[in-house]
Protein backbone atom coordinates (compact mmCIF):
# COMPACT_ATOMS: atom_id res chain seq x y z
CA UNK A 1 0.00 0.00 0.00
CA UNK A 2 2.88 2.33 0.83
CA UNK A 3 4.51 1.69 -2.57
CA UNK A 4 1.19 2.33 -4.29
CA UNK A 5 0.79 5.66 -2.49
CA UNK A 6 4.38 6.67 -3.28
CA UNK A 7 3.87 5.89 -6.97
CA UNK A 8 0.59 7.83 -7.02
CA UNK A 9 2.39 10.81 -5.49
CA UNK A 10 5.11 10.54 -8.11
CA UNK A 11 2.51 10.44 -10.89
CA UNK A 12 0.90 13.63 -9.58
CA UNK A 13 4.27 15.37 -9.47
CA UNK A 14 5.05 14.27 -13.03
CA UNK A 15 1.72 15.68 -14.23
CA UNK A 16 2.59 19.09 -12.77
CA UNK A 17 6.07 19.37 -14.33
CA UNK A 18 6.90 22.47 -16.41
CA UNK A 19 10.68 21.98 -16.69
CA UNK A 20 11.02 22.09 -20.50
CA UNK A 21 9.71 25.35 -22.05
CA UNK A 22 9.54 24.00 -25.63
CA UNK A 23 7.51 20.96 -24.56
CA UNK A 24 5.21 22.99 -22.31
CA UNK A 25 4.45 25.40 -25.15
CA UNK A 26 3.84 22.60 -27.66
CA UNK A 27 1.66 20.34 -25.52
CA UNK A 28 -0.53 23.30 -24.46
CA UNK A 29 -0.79 24.64 -28.01
CA UNK A 30 -1.94 21.23 -29.25
CA UNK A 31 -4.46 21.05 -26.41
CA UNK A 32 -5.93 24.41 -27.44
CA UNK A 33 -6.03 23.93 -31.20
CA UNK A 34 -6.92 20.19 -31.13
CA UNK A 35 -7.48 17.95 -34.12
CA UNK A 36 -10.80 18.26 -35.92
CA UNK A 37 -11.71 14.65 -35.09
CA UNK A 38 -11.35 15.45 -31.38
CA UNK A 39 -12.86 18.93 -31.34
CA UNK A 40 -15.28 17.97 -28.55
CA UNK A 41 -12.51 16.64 -26.28
CA UNK A 42 -10.97 18.54 -23.40
CA UNK A 43 -7.32 17.66 -23.96
CA UNK A 44 -5.15 16.64 -21.01
CA UNK A 45 -2.36 18.93 -22.25
CA UNK A 46 0.07 18.06 -19.42
CA UNK A 47 2.89 15.58 -18.80
CA UNK A 48 1.54 12.03 -18.97
CA UNK A 49 2.51 9.80 -16.01
CA UNK A 50 3.10 6.07 -16.19
CA UNK A 51 0.19 3.63 -16.13
CA UNK A 52 -0.07 0.30 -14.34
CA UNK A 53 0.17 -1.31 -10.89
CA UNK A 54 2.75 -0.37 -8.26
CA UNK A 55 3.83 -4.01 -7.96
CA UNK A 56 4.44 -4.48 -11.69
CA UNK A 57 6.89 -7.22 -12.66
CA UNK A 58 7.22 -6.01 -16.25
CA UNK A 59 7.71 -2.47 -17.55
CA UNK A 60 7.11 -1.23 -21.10
CA UNK A 61 9.19 1.88 -21.90
CA UNK A 62 8.22 3.91 -24.96
CA UNK A 63 9.40 7.27 -26.26
CA UNK A 64 6.94 10.07 -25.40
CA UNK A 65 3.17 10.67 -25.50
CA UNK A 66 1.57 11.38 -28.87
CA UNK A 67 0.21 14.90 -29.41
CA UNK A 68 -3.33 13.65 -30.04
CA UNK A 69 -2.98 10.40 -28.09
CA UNK A 70 -1.64 10.54 -24.54
CA UNK A 71 -1.53 14.35 -24.63
CA UNK A 72 -5.28 14.23 -25.29
CA UNK A 73 -6.34 11.35 -23.04
CA UNK A 74 -3.87 11.67 -20.16
CA UNK A 75 -2.76 8.03 -20.34
CA UNK A 76 0.27 6.49 -22.01
CA UNK A 77 -0.37 4.94 -25.45
CA UNK A 78 -4.09 5.66 -25.17
CA UNK A 79 -6.08 7.01 -28.09
CA UNK A 80 -3.57 6.62 -30.95
CA UNK A 81 -2.52 4.01 -33.52
CA UNK A 82 0.64 3.04 -31.66
CA UNK A 83 -1.42 2.32 -28.57
CA UNK A 84 -3.86 0.26 -30.63
CA UNK A 85 -0.99 -2.01 -31.64
CA UNK A 86 0.58 -2.22 -28.19
CA UNK A 87 -2.57 -2.89 -26.18
CA UNK A 88 -3.84 -5.43 -28.71
CA UNK A 89 -0.56 -7.33 -28.32
CA UNK A 90 -0.66 -7.10 -24.52
CA UNK A 91 -4.22 -8.44 -24.61
CA UNK A 92 -3.21 -11.24 -26.99
CA UNK A 93 -0.54 -12.49 -24.58
CA UNK A 94 -2.76 -12.18 -21.51
CA UNK A 95 -1.31 -9.01 -19.98
CA UNK A 96 -4.26 -6.63 -20.52
CA UNK A 97 -7.97 -6.84 -19.80
CA UNK A 98 -9.07 -5.54 -23.21
CA UNK A 99 -7.56 -5.18 -26.69
CA UNK A 100 -8.00 -1.43 -27.12
CA UNK A 101 -7.57 1.80 -25.19
CA UNK A 102 -9.53 4.91 -26.09
CA UNK A 103 -9.72 6.98 -22.89
CA UNK A 104 -8.33 7.02 -19.37
CA UNK A 105 -11.67 5.80 -17.96
CA UNK A 106 -12.37 2.98 -20.42
CA UNK A 107 -11.75 0.23 -17.83
CA UNK A 108 -8.44 -1.04 -19.20
CA UNK A 109 -6.37 -2.96 -16.63
CA UNK A 110 -2.82 -4.19 -17.05
CA UNK A 111 -1.81 -7.44 -15.35
CA UNK A 112 1.61 -7.09 -13.73
CA UNK A 113 2.66 -4.51 -16.33
CA UNK A 114 3.41 -0.79 -16.11
CA UNK A 115 3.75 1.41 -19.20
CA UNK A 116 5.91 4.54 -19.08
CA UNK A 117 8.28 6.68 -21.15
CA UNK A 118 11.59 8.52 -20.74
CA UNK A 119 9.90 11.76 -21.87
CA UNK A 120 6.49 12.55 -20.37
CA UNK A 121 5.40 15.43 -22.62
CA UNK A 122 4.35 15.23 -26.27
CA UNK A 123 7.24 16.68 -28.35
CA UNK A 124 6.98 18.46 -31.71
CA UNK A 125 7.38 15.99 -34.59
CA UNK A 126 7.59 13.20 -31.97
CA UNK A 127 11.25 14.14 -31.43
CA UNK A 128 12.37 15.22 -27.96
CA UNK A 129 15.84 16.71 -27.77
CA UNK A 130 18.65 15.00 -25.85
CA UNK A 131 18.43 17.84 -23.32
CA UNK A 132 14.70 17.24 -22.80
CA UNK A 133 15.37 13.53 -22.38
CA UNK A 134 18.00 14.24 -19.74
CA UNK A 135 15.80 16.76 -17.92
CA UNK A 136 13.01 14.20 -17.74
CA UNK A 137 15.23 11.28 -16.67
CA UNK A 138 14.83 11.79 -12.89
CA UNK A 139 11.14 10.91 -13.17
CA UNK A 140 11.96 7.54 -14.76
CA UNK A 141 14.73 6.95 -12.23
CA UNK A 142 12.32 7.53 -9.34
CA UNK A 143 9.71 5.29 -10.96
CA UNK A 144 12.25 2.49 -11.37
CA UNK A 145 13.39 2.79 -7.75
CA UNK A 146 9.80 2.48 -6.53
CA UNK A 147 9.21 -0.57 -8.73
CA UNK A 148 12.54 -2.26 -8.00
CA UNK A 149 11.20 -4.67 -5.33
CA UNK A 150 8.99 -6.42 -7.91
CA UNK A 151 10.38 -5.48 -11.34
CA UNK A 152 11.92 -8.45 -13.19
CA UNK A 153 11.84 -7.45 -16.87
CA UNK A 154 11.46 -4.44 -19.15
CA UNK A 155 10.71 -4.01 -22.85
CA UNK A 156 12.11 -0.85 -24.43
CA UNK A 157 10.51 0.36 -27.65
CA UNK A 158 13.03 1.93 -30.02
CA UNK A 159 16.62 3.14 -29.95
CA UNK A 160 15.94 6.55 -28.34
CA UNK A 161 14.13 4.92 -25.44
CA UNK A 162 16.82 2.22 -25.19
CA UNK A 163 19.63 4.68 -24.52
CA UNK A 164 17.47 6.71 -22.14
CA UNK A 165 16.40 3.58 -20.27
CA UNK A 166 19.93 2.22 -19.86
CA UNK A 167 21.04 5.49 -18.27
CA UNK A 168 17.98 5.52 -16.01
CA UNK A 169 18.48 1.92 -14.89
CA UNK A 170 22.12 2.70 -14.04
CA UNK A 171 21.13 5.78 -12.05
CA UNK A 172 18.39 3.80 -10.27
CA UNK A 173 20.98 1.30 -9.00
CA UNK A 174 21.18 -1.51 -11.55
CA UNK A 175 24.58 -2.53 -12.91
CA UNK A 176 24.51 -1.66 -16.63
CA UNK A 177 27.33 -2.80 -18.96
CA UNK A 178 29.73 -0.13 -20.25
CA UNK A 179 29.76 0.70 -23.05
CA UNK A 180 25.99 0.40 -23.26
CA UNK A 181 24.74 -2.56 -25.33
CA UNK A 182 23.55 -1.48 -28.78
CA UNK A 183 19.83 -1.45 -29.51
CA UNK A 184 18.38 -4.08 -31.82
CA UNK A 185 15.01 -5.74 -32.07
CA UNK A 186 15.06 -8.90 -29.98
CA UNK A 187 18.14 -7.88 -27.95
CA UNK A 188 18.12 -9.26 -24.42
CA UNK A 189 20.44 -7.91 -21.74
CA UNK A 190 20.71 -9.29 -18.21
CA UNK A 191 20.97 -6.66 -15.48
CA UNK A 192 20.99 -7.52 -11.74
CA UNK A 193 17.89 -9.64 -11.42
CA UNK A 194 16.22 -8.00 -14.42
CA UNK A 195 16.08 -8.85 -18.13
CA UNK A 196 15.96 -5.92 -20.56
CA UNK A 197 14.47 -6.53 -24.02
CA UNK A 198 14.76 -4.35 -27.12
CA UNK A 199 11.82 -4.06 -29.51
CA UNK A 200 11.15 -1.87 -32.52
CA UNK A 201 8.82 0.97 -31.60
CA UNK A 202 5.10 0.48 -32.28
CA UNK A 203 5.01 3.63 -34.43
CA UNK A 204 3.00 3.64 -37.65
CA UNK A 205 6.27 4.03 -39.55
CA UNK A 206 7.27 0.57 -38.31
CA UNK A 207 3.90 -1.20 -38.20
CA UNK A 208 2.60 0.06 -41.58
CA UNK A 209 5.81 -0.93 -43.37
CA UNK A 210 6.01 -4.36 -41.77
CA UNK A 211 9.29 -3.62 -40.00
CA UNK A 212 7.42 -4.58 -36.84
CA UNK A 213 4.64 -7.14 -37.20
CA UNK A 214 2.08 -8.08 -34.58
CA UNK A 215 3.73 -11.47 -34.15
CA UNK A 216 7.20 -9.93 -33.69
CA UNK A 217 5.78 -7.75 -30.93
CA UNK A 218 3.96 -10.66 -29.30
CA UNK A 219 7.16 -12.74 -29.35
CA UNK A 220 9.08 -10.08 -27.41
CA UNK A 221 6.21 -9.58 -24.95
CA UNK A 222 5.89 -13.34 -24.36
CA UNK A 223 9.62 -13.67 -23.67
CA UNK A 224 9.53 -10.68 -21.34
CA UNK A 225 6.43 -11.96 -19.55
CA UNK A 226 8.14 -15.32 -19.00
CA UNK A 227 11.26 -13.59 -17.65
CA UNK A 228 9.07 -11.55 -15.33
CA UNK A 229 7.26 -14.61 -14.05
CA UNK A 230 4.00 -13.59 -15.71
CA UNK A 231 4.01 -16.17 -18.50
Amino acid sequence: MEDSSALARLDRRVADCRACPRLVEWREQVARTKRAAFADWTYWGRPVPGFGPADARLMIIGLAPAAHGGNRTGRMFTGDRSGDVLYQALYDVGLASQPSSVSADDGLELYGVRVTAPVHCAPPANKPTPGERDTCRPWLVQELRLLRPTLKAAVVLGAFGWQAALSAFAEAGWTVPRPHPAFAHGTRVALDGLDLFGCFHVSQRNTFTGRLTAEMLREVLRAAAEAAGLG
